[in-house]
């Protein structure tokens, strides 16, 4: 009996269910009851987790995360790779020049021109070259020649009328609307444009008036609002400026040009007036003139 009970007793002590570490750990058989019970209590308390500690091996949700060290990646040097704009912007200038010398004459309806010959005058690589002439034949101003190049497009007078009635039946409408619309002041910013219009007639130059004749009726259509307009009437009015079959620049003097030319200034008169009649009139003998002069 008296063994049974001090077993009953050693499991129910406070490390009996934890379990012993090692072997002769007291059992507190033949000690004094207040020895006994100390030496329960240190080793109860040697195995109970303090507060704000725990057990090794044991989780808690109290304890603080691991911080994360971020790894900033190594970022190699790469070499400056030349910009993609330049070649673009290259592009755009031979673009621009073949497109000056087809209003001039330079490059004759009918003829054949090769990118690497045209690389040679131009001071520049084939590539951009070509790839204008390739921008040029989207257009309709060229058209390829396989292993030979681009042939500038041979146009006729019935052509040149076919673009002037399209350009008359896209603008007058919307000048018209614009001059019920606008108010005079918009009207005067644009007096510059068509003053310069008659500056560049009186150089002479059909290139140079071309491209200022361009930028005034781009202006008057902006008004609008509609770039898709803005975008189609500027296509056809350049198209309208290529040369004719047999043309040169001389086809078009600087009297022509300078008549030409006035007829802008005119025009802003009657759309600040707001006279539609005289606005109907003047567009109309606008692109005739231009369809009969090539």
């Amino acid at each position: 009996m008296r063994q049974g009970a001090q077993g009953s007793a050693e499991a129910g002590a406070p490390w009996a269910a934890v379990g012993r570490t090692g072997a002769g750990v007291p059992s507190g058989r033949g000690q004094g009851p207040g020895r006994g019970q100390e030496q329960g209590q240190a080793r109860a308390q040697a195995r109970v987790p303090q507060q704000g500690g725990a057990v090794r091996g044991e989780h808690t949700h109290s304890e603080a995360p691991v911080p994360v060290v971020p790894v900033v990646p190594v970022v190699p040097v790469v070499p400056r790779a030349r910009p993609v704009v330049q070649r673009a912007s290259v592009r755009g200038q031979i673009l621009d020049a073949l497109r000056a010398a087809l209003v001039a004459g330079d490059l004759r309806p009918g003829e054949v021109y090769s990118a690497p010959v045209l690389g040679e005058r131009f001071g520049v690589s084939a590539t951009p070259v070509r790839e204008a002439m390739q921008q040029l034949a989207l257009e309709g101003a060229v058209e390829v020649v396989p292993n030979r190049g681009f042939r500038v497009v041979e146009r006729g007078v019935r052509e040149l009328a076919e673009l002037a009635e399209v350009r008359a039946l896209i603008e007058v409408p919307v000048m018209l609307r614009l001059a019920r619309t606008v108010p005079a002041e918009r009207w005067a910013e644009l007096r510059p444009l068509a003053e310069a219009t008659v500056r560049a007639a009186s150089s002479g130059c059909r290139a140079t008036y071309a491209e200022s004749d361009r930028g005034f009726h781009r202006a008057v259509l902006s008004l609008s609002g509609n770039e898709q307009l803005v975008q189609i009437a500027e296509d056809l009015h350049r198209r309208a400026q290529w040369p004719l079959v047999g043309g040169g620049p001389g086809i078009r003097g600087r009297a022509d040009l300078v008549a030409d030319a006035h007829e802008h200034t005119a025009l802003l008169d009657a759309l600040v007036a707001r006279d539609l009649d005289v606005v109907r009139a003047l567009v109309g003998e606008h692109f005739a003139g231009a369809a009969a002069a090539g």
